[in-house]
């Protein structure tokens, strides 16, 4: 069985090609072009397959890729369960902020005790921030354009990444409070690290070698 690994489109596949290649491993399609979601490569031994950024962990996590690509906002929202995770590649990086309107008093309204409305899809780290500071927040799920919730009034508060704050900007938002740091991990599924070792070793030792090589 070739080593499969599971990569999502977009910034996280074109920030690993370098990682690919100093393991030898060009893939044969473009996933922003081909309609595939099973890729070759110029290796025999090793495949990819293109998947959502938020379910590359459990795709990892069940066996169906032995190795991953994942940022660490979506590990820490599925928990890392049966997950290892040998490398922080420093690719993907932004952060994870808590952002308000402009004009909004955020420190003053956390002193106060104020119930605070947050919108995000980030739950698991959002409710770990606030509960962690001892503030009251009813959190709202959203999947996508966080910045329109406090717009509109449908939340006082959004939890999401921020890389340049350009969107925060337009949007007449502030970034108040970082929450965490994000970078995309290497995670390796663990029975197949034990079946698989002398497929994989030398593919987590690649990358390794090619991040300690940027840093």
């Amino acid at each position: 069985m070739p080593v499969t690994i599971a990569l999502s489109k977009g910034r996280i596949f074109d920030e690993t090609l370098p990682l690919l290649a100093a393991a030898g491993i060009a893939p044969l399609e473009d996933p922003e072009t081909s309609r595939k979601l099973v890729i070759g490569t110029n290796r025999a031994d090793v495949r990819l397959v293109i998947v959502r950024a938020s379910d590359t962990p459990t795709y990892v996590e069940y066996g169906a890729a032995d190795l991953g690509i994942a940022g660490k906002d979506v590990l820490t929202e599925h928990g890392g369960a049966g997950l290892y995770q040998p490398l922080d590649l420093g690719i993907a990086a932004c952060r994870m902020m808590v952002a308000v309107p402009e004009g909004f008093d955020y420190a003053g309204a956390v002193r106060q005790g104020a119930r605070l409305r947050v919108a995000t899809k980030y739950m698991r780290a959002a409710r770990e921030h606030f509960a962690a500071k001892g503030v009251h927040v009813d959190l709202i799920k959203l999947y996508g354009s966080m910045e329109l919730a406090p717009l509109v009034g449908l939340a006082d508060a959004i939890v999401d990444l921020v890389s340049s704050g350009n969107t925060l900007r337009a949007n007449r938002l502030v970034a108040v409070e970082e929450i965490a740091r994000i970078s995309s991990r290497l995670i390796v599924n663990q029975a197949a690290l034990k079946m698989k070792r002398a497929a994989l070793q030398p593919l987590i030792d690649a990358f390794a070698a090619a991040v300690a090589a940027h840093a």
